[in-house]
């Protein structure tokens, strides 16, 4: 990998790694609704410029069924869910359990068709990383949290069938425009629901700093940084920051937020890791045939 690429690797490992700390300190005034508006209109105010006068919004238009789809499985819903969640789940939890996303997607495939016969190894594979998940959710969650860890469950379903809905209906036309469209639609739909549940006194600075962080660079930069990352290592290679996000993501959550490093957390942390890699690894015939397969992944 040259240079430059372990530059833009480093880079989203820590960009997609942040904002479940700063989702985290955002609900803390605003209510999921009003962040996700927040985040999604920032973001496309910074995108859908970029994305026209690439040429990239025009294309889409025959494809709008699949864009409101994609828009609703990987942005709409798991953004609202993810938000909701962390006001009672911890950021570095979050962010464990979005580490599952891989092995979800690794079932969706053999389930849907898209990938041969599992194999012994793979297999194994998905048994240790939800013995991981197993491990983090039986030994850090409470009886009163279950309804939050059923909507991560759901947030990893729906980050798990983006990309295939991208890589069987959108696969064609540019990913930036996707993303600057879904990212305009989103806002759009929370808007009403979002403005209404603003708060009624201005939020502290710690939190209009977490939005436009989230916005602009975990949003926006990231997704411009995710496409040039694509190009210079590819799809295959570039997916690779799914492994880093979750440490980041426990990282920063003890060390700023000062939440607990738990059993569950370190054993779940190492067998989803191990799980997810296990699991998703294809022999070198396979990863050479994938090398130029778009890729479009959300984290946080």
């Amino acid at each position: 990998m040259s240079r430059r690429g372990w530059a833009l690797f480093a880079a989203m490992g820590v960009i997609w790694g942040i904002p479940y700390l700063l989702i985290k300190v955002a609900v803390g005034e605003l209510s999921p609704t009003s962040l996700v508006f927040l985040r999604t209109a920032m973001g496309a105010l910074i995108l859908i410029p970029l994305a026209a006068g690439r040429g990239g919004l025009r294309p889409l238009l025959p494809h709008w069924r699949a864009v409101l789809i994609y828009t609703a499985i990987e942005i709409g819903v798991p953004w609202l869910l993810l938000s909701d969640a962390e006001r009672h789940l911890s950021s570095s939890l979050t962010g464990l359990l979005v580490a599952t996303v891989p092995l979800i997607g690794a079932l969706l495939a053999r389930a849907t068709g898209a990938a041969d016969r599992l194999q012994l190894r793979q297999v194994g594979g998905l048994a240790v990383g939800f013995a991981g998940v197993v491990a983090l959710v039986g030994l850090d969650v409470s009886r009163g949290d279950l309804g939050a860890v059923g909507e991560m469950a759901v947030v990893t379903i729906c980050y798990a069938v983006g990309p295939m809905i991208i890589s069987r209906k959108l696969g064609g036309v540019p990913a930036v425009g996707v993303v600057a469209a879904s990212l305009a639609l989103s806002a759009i739909a929370y808007a009403p629901a979002g403005v209404l549940q603003f708060p009624s006194t201005i939020p502290s600075a710690k939190v209009i700093a977490a939005v436009a962080v989230l916005a602009v660079v975990c949003t926006a930069v990231a997704f411009l940084l995710f496409f040039a990352l694509i190009a210079e290592v590819g799809p295959v290679r570039a997916t690779i920051i799914t492994y880093v996000n979750p440490a980041v993501a426990l990282t920063l959550g003890v060390l700023v937020l000062h939440e607990p490093f738990t059993v569950g957390a370190g054993v779940g942390f190492v067998l989803i890791l191990l799980g997810s890699y296990l699991a998703t690894r294809r022999p070198a015939a396979e990863r050479k045939r994938r090398t130029h397969e778009p890729v479009v992944v959300s984290q946080g």
